[in-house]
């Protein structure tokens, strides 16, 4: 029985030494030959490849959906606003006509205030932008850049993609001011910031900064 014990033990010490050795500083690790599963790459010609302008899609209230997830009897938002976001990429963002090269877009022609297809805009009830009254409904916005400003228009050409915009359907233009110095945005960016009487849809893309004031009554 004494001469089992002292197996055991031995065994146990043997076992113990063994695996001390094996992370001692300067011992190989075996888990490094070790051949590692290569991921599955699963392909397929009729899947489309992921957008390099991803589509986004923002509401006001802010932080309506989960609202509406916690209470259900909420009523419709006030906005939403479904657009895509295309990246600066090195690329100088607005320039005078001079510029021919490495540019997205001249001053004073018309940008779709996004990418791929025509940004989208919904009022839930009537709002005032700018003292113009815009009634419920879905729209398009688009946008005709200035160094010191931004025309902003609505358009009722819905499903439209690019800049085919059909100007015979703009019911509204707004002209918002444009400031310089921000701190950058890589990806175009929209988003709504609450204020006294609504809120105020915030577009940012570089250093520039633009807000088109918003009113509900």
């Amino acid at each position: 029985m004494i001469a089992y014990k002292q197996l055991v033990y031995s065994v146990i010490i043997t076992t113990a030494a063994a695996c001390t050795a094996c992370h001692e500083p300067g011992s190989r690790d075996r888990s490094q030959n070790m051949i590692k599963p290569t991921p599955t790459v699963f392909t397929d010609s009729n899947t489309l490849a992921i957008d390099r302008s991803p589509m986004d899609m923002i509401y006001f209230p802010v932080d309506y959906p989960k609202e509406k997830m916690a209470d259900a009897s909420l009523t419709d938002p006030l906005a939403r606003v479904i657009y895509s976001r295309p990246q600066r990429n090195w690329r100088i963002l607005f320039a005078d006509s001079a510029v021919t090269q490495n540019f997205i877009q001249h001053y004073g022609h018309e940008w779709r205030l996004g990418a791929n297809e025509a940004t989208e805009i919904e009022f839930f009830k009537p709002a005032s932008v700018s003292g113009k009254i815009i009634p419920a409904g879905r729209y398009i916005l688009y946008c005709i850049p200035y160094p010191d400003k931004w025309k902003i228009i609505f358009n009722n050409n819905l499903f439209s993609w690019g800049l085919h915009m059909d100007q015979t359907k703009d019911i509204a233009a707004i002209d918002i001011p444009v400031s310089h110095n921000n701190p950058p945005a890589e990806y175009f960016t929209m988003q709504f910031q609450a204020a006294t009487k609504g809120c105020h849809l915030i577009m940012q893309w570089g250093d520039i900064k633009a807000e088109l004031p918003i009113a509900f009554n």
